[in-house]
């Protein structure tokens, strides 16, 4: 680590799903890092302020000293190199692999939940956003879960037994899930309240409550 001093920019914790995930690898591999919160929909505001610390305008990014990561998957494989103790990865070839092209799976797609489904951990909205597209990218979430957990979710209680970045890419949409009132299968639900319960998540939640809610965007 040297000495730099890492510090998170991130927006609103109750809206910005880009910034739980590393902001949870994070807190997951036990990181000392500075937090810096940039309020989000606040019209010209908003992305002047982002390029204050990032020049591509966007939460979240980390820095490091004169140097800024800013992209969420990116974060999170520099927490794992930064952090080996944490074992963000599967230890095994092949599980690691998977692990790494499910959360790239998250990272580009599943754009109907995202749009219609929109993060708000402190919302309820049931009912609200269950489009087709939106189902249909559900469908496809709760298929990846239910793999990972049958095939190598061993003892743990993650995708992966031991918590890695596929959970921190995939937590956003345990709070979608839930905020949405979404039915799930019963290995899904378990694995939404395993990732629901950790402590870290509960600090996200607690934060956020504390934010002034913003108009919901649909």
């Amino acid at each position: 680590m040297g000495d730099l001093e890492p510090t998170l920019v991130i927006g609103n914790k109750r809206y910005s799903s880009w910034s739980l995930r590393p902001w949870l690898a994070m807190r997951m591999a036990n990181a000392r890092f500075n937090e810096i919160k940039v309020t989000l929909r606040q019209t010209g505001k908003t992305a002047e302020t982002i390029r204050l610390h990032n020049p591509s305008g966007t939460v979240p990014a980390l820095k490091l000293g004169d140097t800024v990561i800013a992209e969420s998957l990116a974060i999170c494989e520099w927490v794992n190199d930064a952090y080996p103790q944490a074992r963000l990865w599967p230890e095994n070839p092949i599980a690691r692999a998977i692990a790494r092209a499910y959360a790239s799976e998250m990272h580009a797609g599943f754009t109907g939940l995202r749009r219609d489904m929109p993060m708000d951990v402190c919302g309820s909205y049931p009912g609200q956003g269950h489009t087709p597209e939106a189902l249909d990218d559900v469908a496809r979430v709760l298929a990846i879960w239910n793999t990972c957990r049958k095939k190598f979710g061993g003892a743990g209680p993650y995708l992966f037994g031991h918590f890695t970045i596929t959970d921190a890419m995939f937590a956003p949409v345990v709070s979608r899930l839930q905020t949405y009132d979404v039915t799930v299968d019963d290995t899904s639900a378990e694995y939404i309240d395993a990732v629901w319960s950790l402590p870290a998540i509960k600090d996200w939640v607690a934060e956020a409550a504390t934010e002034a809610p913003l108009p919901h965007p649909l």
